[in-house]
């Protein structure tokens, strides 16, 4: 069945592609090497596109000639700060730094795309236009956000948006897809406490920060528990504190840091301001003072039913309806294409990369993880046949 959907010369470049990209994984906004691998196929296929967005960023256009709407079809390029442990020959040779997530198929596919598009467009692109995003700083970079900045959804007008991301939670062969909320908004707080030092056995000279923090640790369930309404999903998670470096000195300060995630629109709007008010009111009780940053990561990504619908009938005519899942799909995880589905309609969805026959089984972000490169031709044959749905009409 594979054969019947993408060439064995397209297979074998995807392939070769994304284990040249494993091989030299590169960090958020430091995807320099990567973007001119990109490039240099774009111009092999004599492709206009701009690059340097966003810094390392790169958008290519390829117009059908005919009026009709313009879609958006993004993939990530940065790896992560991982030292990798699989014994293969395309293993990174970038010391400290792996491609642990996938990103490298997703550009690979993306590429392959191109070479498609460049083949036979007719059979791709019935009217309308595709906009290539090959985007930089997905892993905690809001790469997407300065893409976005930097203007390219009003520059080419685009109209809807798609993006895939291989997934060793769901088998090889299988597609999920869902509507709305899809993987949570993802937010980073920290909290200095400050308060009086002193001796350990005369506290009540004092203004201890371990014990308002501890209060505060405690304290911040409650957002979950008696502030947010129980069909919302949230976690609040507090995932460092540090004070202190002796046994019998109460410290003059104390830092937590964590992070909050959410599917709910209003609770990611609303969680901020309840968070601040409670360790406020909080530090005040005890007389200490407090330092509060809350930085924004990621928005909560929130498909739209029609392109969610439309990925649906895409999957169905490629691979039948028995591939199709929504099992292992809502994750809290978050992910920046969700700035992107912000702006205009499109849908994320997950292409099936597990596959155990093949040893292909270890989580995104392990220093094992590797995926059954089939995915890539499910992912680019899911592609085009959901550019095709989405333009023809």
């Amino acid at each position: 069945m594979l054969s019947n959907l993408v060439s064995d010369q397209r297979y074998q470049e995807m392939v070769s592609n994304r284990r040249t990209i494993h091989k030299h994984p590169e960090l958020k906004y430091e995807e320099v090497q990567t973007a001119k691998f990109v490039e240099k196929h774009l111009t092999t296929l004599n492709f206009t596109y701009e690059g340097g967005i966003a810094e390392t960023g790169i958008v290519c256009l390829i117009d059908s000639g005919k009026p009709g709407k313009t879609l958006l079809v993004r993939a990530d390029m940065d790896a992560l700060p991982i030292f990798e442990e699989n014994n293969v020959y395309y293993k990174s040779t970038h010391e400290g730094i792996m491609h642990a997530c996938g990103h490298d198929g997703h550009t690979s596919i993306l590429m392959g795309l191109a070479s498609d598009l460049h083949e036979d467009l007719k059979s791709i692109i019935p009217q309308g236009r595709v906009l290539l995003v090959f985007q930089p700083a997905e892993e905690g970079g809001s790469g997407a956000d300065r893409m976005i900045e930097a203007g390219i959804l009003e520059k080419y007008n685009v109209d809807a948006c798609l993006a895939l991301h291989v997934w060793n939670h769901i088998d090889i062969g299988r597609v999920g897809v869902v509507n709305g909320t899809m993987m949570a908004s993802v937010d980073q707080f920290e909290i200095k406490i400050k308060g009086i030092s002193g001796h350990g056995a005369m506290p009540q000279h004092t203004v201890d920060p371990i014990v308002v923090g501890s209060h505060i640790v405690t304290a911040l369930q409650t957002i979950v528990s008696r502030n947010t309404d129980p069909l919302d999903s949230c976690v609040v998670t507090v995932g460092s504190f540090h004070s202190g470096n002796a046994f019998n000195v109460i410290p003059e300060t104390a830092t937590l840091t964590g992070t909050v995630r959410t599917f709910s629109k209003s609770v990611y709007e609303s969680v901020p301001e309840k968070i601040e008010k409670l360790v406020r009111n909080i530090a005040s009780g005890f007389g200490a003072e407090i330092e509060w940053t809350y930085t924004r990561i990621d928005k909560p990504t929130i498909n739209d039913s029609n392109m969610a619908d439309l990925v649906r009938k895409s999957v169905i005519e490629v691979l039948g309806e028995d591939s199709l899942t929504e099992e292992n799909t809502r994750t809290m995880g978050g992910e920046d294409f969700s700035a992107f589905l912000m702006k205009v309609p499109g849908c994320y969805f997950f292409v099936g990369s597990r596959n155990p026959s093949k040893g292909f089984t270890h989580s995104h972000h392990s220093s094992f993880f590797d995926f059954d490169e089939d995915a890539m031709i499910y992912g680019l044959s899911i592609l085009k046949k959901a550019i095709w749905n989405y333009l023809k009409n």
